[in-house]
């Protein structure tokens, strides 16, 4: 990769997908798509409204009651297969439409936003299908002389509503319909309003490049997030895979609760980046800049800096120095790899941390607002707050943007302390000299997932979510896998002339 990627020349799919078929909205509505690096409309997409969503989960609900989708295993299969191939051939232009709609950097398409969940997304549940033991055999019983059988079953959830961010947008839904539908559930996908076209060529590509039968994969696109709570409360819905702030997921989980209704909440993030007294600082802190790629917009990011008292002000340097060297602008420069953020709203938001921070006392080391060669777009400066203490508020909310907080530790139970006072435990980052050290430190950790010196956990084969206000359930892995299934225990006689 070594020239910009062309953006200008994308022409989005507009249409739904419900029941089989390619729609516009009933009411012919539709909404802008807007590029967040120019702030220039890109195209528009259909703008569903309650009866589209009704119908999409009518559809959902008798593809599974009266089809075999979730019983026949070799053919989701082969139907999954035939969506890899359809993607792989629209790579390019997905990749593309991507950075146009997201704003995502081009190198991360290379990487999480695109490459990586193209690789094994779907590869990797549609080949478990083949070896995940479906049934499994207890040992025999007997009451009062009589012999029983045991077995246990392994059974599709039903229908699933797919809610998804905008942050890492194909990532998040290829993930969860991977997985949504090897285990033979099927779904309405709801995406979010400010990156939709992803979603909707997927739409397309079920509809044109497989056999997934009508109604099994329904994509519903609107700028009414109601639509996603609709699938909440729908009880012809049995499950919500959700993905997004953890205010929503609270509300998520009130709404579904009356029903008893699955949910899996994949939430926020404030993940620490532990950097122990053992280790070089010179080869270890400037990578905190890291957490700069796509602006910031992820939930795992490394937003706050826990670094040694006692070399304090040079890991302040150091960061602040790394700060400087991160490049910003247009998102399709393979050369820069911060972009950015997703909308106005979404800007003005990260903006208001940094001035909260500032008015907390913490002190801004570099950036903190908006990049002066940059006025079009939704762009902030990366920024570096030093002098924070970990109950300012920048130190304990999910900012979402280019913000890292540099705090400092004692010893290792004190960094651990820190680490831990926080409402979040998605992930974090713990560097030592000694992995071992290292390791017992992340033991200590309420964090779904931690990288090691830098090591990734990162595949469909690895479970993902958190601890505490980050969630609840996990994306991807066996875990995520059997998240989606139901589990039935059946005990059984032998037939009288059974020999």
């Amino acid at each position: 990769m070594s020239s910009a990627i062309s953006t200008s020349a994308q022409v989005g799919e507009v249409r739904m997908l419900i029941d089989g078929t390619l729609t516009h909205a009933r009411s012919g509505r539709q909404f802008d798509n807007v590029n967040p690096a120019t702030e220039e409309v890109l195209g528009t997409t259909a703008d569903a409204d309650a009866a589209d969503m009704d119908t999409a989960i009518a559809a959902a609900r008798r593809a599974f009651d009266e089809t075999d989708w979730s019983t026949n295993h070799a053919f989701r299969q082969r139907c999954l297969e035939q969506l890899q191939e359809a993607l792989e051939d629209e790579k390019e232009e997905l990749r593309a439409e991507l950075i146009a709609e997201a704003g995502c950097p081009a190198i991360a398409t290379f990487g999480p936003q695109l490459e990586w969940p193209l690789d094994d997304a779907l590869r990797w549940p549609a080949q478990l299908i083949s070896t995940f033991p479906w049934e499994r055999t207890l040992p025999d019983t007997e009451l009062f002389g009589m012999l029983s059988h045991r077995l246990v079953w392994k059974e599709a959830v039903g229908v699933v509503g797919a809610i998804c961010p905008w942050n890492y947008p194909f990532e998040v839904t290829i993930g969860k319909l991977g997985q949504i539908l090897a285990t033979g559930n099927t779904t309405v996908v709801k995406p979010a309003p400010d990156t939709p076209w992803n979603a909707t060529r997927l739409g397309r590509l079920i509809a044109e490049r497989t056999d997934i039968p009508a109604g099994v994969v329904n994509v519903v696109t609107s700028t009414d997030h109601m639509l996603g709570e609709q699938l909440v409360v729908d009880p012809r819905v049995d499950m919500v895979s959700f993905t997004g702030s953890t205010a929503t997921g609270r509300r998520i989980a009130e709404k579904a609760a009356p029903m008893v209704k699955r949910t899996f909440l994949e939430l926020g993030g404030k993940s620490a980046m532990i950097v122990l007294d053992d280790c070089d600082l010179e080869a270890t802190v400037p990578g905190a800049s890291f957490m700069c790629m796509h602006a910031g917009q992820g939930c795992a990011m490394q937003t706050r800096l826990l670094v040694p008292r006692m070399r304090y002000d040079e890991a302040v340097e150091l960061v602040t120095d790394a700060f400087a060297g991160v490049t910003v602008g247009d998102p399709s420069d393979p050369a820069n790899i911060s972009g950015p953020l997703v909308s106005a709203k979404q800007r003005d938001r990260v903006l208001g941390y940094i001035e909260k921070g500032k008015a907390e006392g913490a002190r801004v080391t570099i950036g903190g607002g908006v990049p002066k060669d940059h006025p079009r777009g939704f762009f902030v400066e990366p920024t570096v707050f030093a002098d924070v203490e970990n109950h300012h508020t920048i130190a304990r909310e999910e900012i979402f943007g280019p913000v890292l907080a540099v705090i400092p530790f004692d010893d290792d139970a004190d960094a651990v302390r820190i680490a831990n006072d926080n409402d979040y435990g998605l992930s974090g980052g713990i560097f030592s000299a000694d992995r071992q050290r290292a390791f017992d430190v992340t033991r200590q950790l309420r964090i779904g997932s931690a990288m090691v010196n830098g090591g990734l956990f990162y595949g469909a084969d690895s479970p993902y979510g958190g601890y505490k206000a980050s969630g609840v359930g996990r994306q991807n892995g066996i875990e995520g896998f059997e998240q989606h299934l139901q589990t039935k225990a059946v005990g059984y006689v032998d037939d009288p002339d059974d020999n």
